[in-house]
């Protein structure tokens, strides 16, 4: 291969690896792209893994919203429980990528302490049923499109900038840990929930 056929194939590389590790835009950031001619639907960010030390984490959060099945849930149903809380919508295509690794993981630890939880921050109730059963998806997801407050709890504890993010919370409902961008494995939240429940509750 020729050194220019070497860079084009490195370029390529890089390309893919970026797409890879890509998330779908806000919807505010969807915003800004159409008025500024740019319709490609998501915004490319850095996958990043962060773990917050007990010491450093903020304030429990409190939430409250209503599934895609019409149940009131809140907060207060998930203390004592290490809680994965993960921001999508249905057209996010890394949302869909990495559904079944969020649903492997919540598998695993049935019997545990752990609970899973979805915020859907665009779709109404039938698009995000649809969404789990096309997509073997188990546990329930809030529908934040009205208001979007679940998202503005959250973020008041922790940067949400991109979908997906994925949180992990500790018993007490702080943020103990958060995923910015598509999940790459299950191992990578499986080893973020094993670290929550390993802390004294």
């Amino acid at each position: 291969m020729t050194g220019r056929g070497r860079s084009a194939a490195a370029v390529a590389a890089v390309g893919i690896v970026l797409a890879a590790l890509t998330g779908c835009a806000s919807n505010e950031s969807l915003s800004q792209q159409y008025r500024g001619g740019d319709t490609k639907g998501y915004i490319a960010g850095d996958f990043r893994v962060v773990e917050i030390a007990s010491a450093d984490r903020s304030d429990p959060v409190i939430f409250r919203g209503t599934t895609e099945t019409g149940e009131t849930v809140s907060s207060d149903d998930y203390r004592g429980k290490v809680l994965v809380v993960n921001f999508w919508y249905a057209a996010c295509g890394p949302c869909i990528v990495e559904a079944p690794l969020l649903e492997q993981v919540w598998q695993k630890y049935q019997g545990k302490p752990v609970a899973f939880l979805g915020v859907n921050t665009y779709d109404q109730p039938a698009t995000a049923r649809s969404f789990a059963r096309d997509n073997g998806v188990t546990y329930p997801s809030v529908i934040d499109v009205t208001d979007g407050s679940v998202k503005l709890a959250f973020a008041q504890a922790t940067p949400i900038q991109a979908t997906p993010t994925t949180l992990v919370l500790d018993r007490s409902g702080r943020v103990a840990a958060r995923i910015i961008g598509q999940l790459e494995s299950g191992s990578i939240l499986s080893t973020l929930v094993a670290d929550a429940l390993a802390e004294s509750p």
